[in-house]
């Protein structure tokens, strides 16, 4: 039987759709990407240090998770620093750094009771050597948990993700095709996004998941990130389940929605 947190999630993402019908039937995302953009502007707004932006977007992502968790959602990937944020101010890089131990320090114990597996994607050359041991162990602590994926893309570029997987074609001298390179990714047993999501209005997807996110839905939302709750991803799911996904098709073609949407 369904918790009553999980029934509590499902029904209210039953009212984030509306009256409107879905298209085709309404499709379910199962897997989901997230680019948490917004923390910066959130503080400032309210006159408080970065820091304090970060830090509020850290609670919310939690409480996004847990939602995504209660709705069924089986892969979630989220953007939390890109290969071009080590030019941000050095302050605050190195609170970043904080945060993302503590972050580790005091979610994953919940997602790993919780059933969810914890997986970084980026490079870890340049990391400081105390967030590499607290990532190794939160992979460790999670490797055998089934019940959903999270994805975390730190120290992370779509444009280096694909040079790096281009070199390890060519150094094991195999042949360039779409499968070989793909298990040449940094994870290559992630599925491909079906929802990337962006928060705090600006329409781009900032070098992220180039190769994953070819054929994605885009949402764009106008919340900055430490605003963007639990209503705010049913309004999303709710909007993808009003979609048709073509891959190139026309509609009632081999590749419209129905097909698509096995997973």
């Amino acid at each position: 039987m369904a918790s009553w947190r999980t029934w509590r999630a499902r029904w209210r993402l039953r009212g984030a759709r509306g009256a409107a019908e879905p298209a085709a039937g309404g499709a379910t995302a199962h897997y989901i990407a997230i680019i948490m953009d917004g923390n910066g502007r959130w503080a400032q707004r309210r006159r408080l240090p970065v820091a304090a932006g970060h830090r509020a977007g850290a609670k919310m992502l939690r409480r996004v998770l847990e939602h995504a968790l209660d709705l069924g959602i089986r892969e979630v990937t989220v953007y939390s620093f890109s290969t071009e944020n080590w030019s941000r101010p050095p302050e605050e890089v190195a609170a970043l750094m904080d945060l993302f131990v503590e972050m580790i320090d005091s979610q994953v114990p919940d997602m790993h009771e919780r059933g969810a597996r914890v997986r970084f994607v980026g490079r870890r050359d340049g990391v400081p050597e105390k967030l590499v041991r607290r990532i190794e162990e939160a992979e460790a602590l999670t490797a055998a948990n089934t019940r959903m994926t999270l994805y975390i893309a730190f120290n992370y570029g779509g444009r280096r993700e694909l040079l790096d997987a281009a070199a390890g074609l060519a150094a094991h001298g195999e042949e360039a095709s779409e499968e070989n390179l793909r298990r040449r990714l940094y994870a290559p047993e992630m599925h491909d996004p079906e929802l990337l999501i962006r928060t705090s209005g600006e329409l781009r997807i900032s070098n992220f998941l180039l190769w994953q996110c070819a054929y994605s839905e885009l949402y764009f939302s106008d919340k900055l990130w430490p605003d963007f709750d639990e209503a705010a991803l049913d309004e999303a799911l709710a909007e993808y389940a009003r979609r048709q996904r073509r891959f190139g098709g026309r509609a009632g073609g081999p590749h419209d929605a129905g097909a698509e949407r096995a997973t």
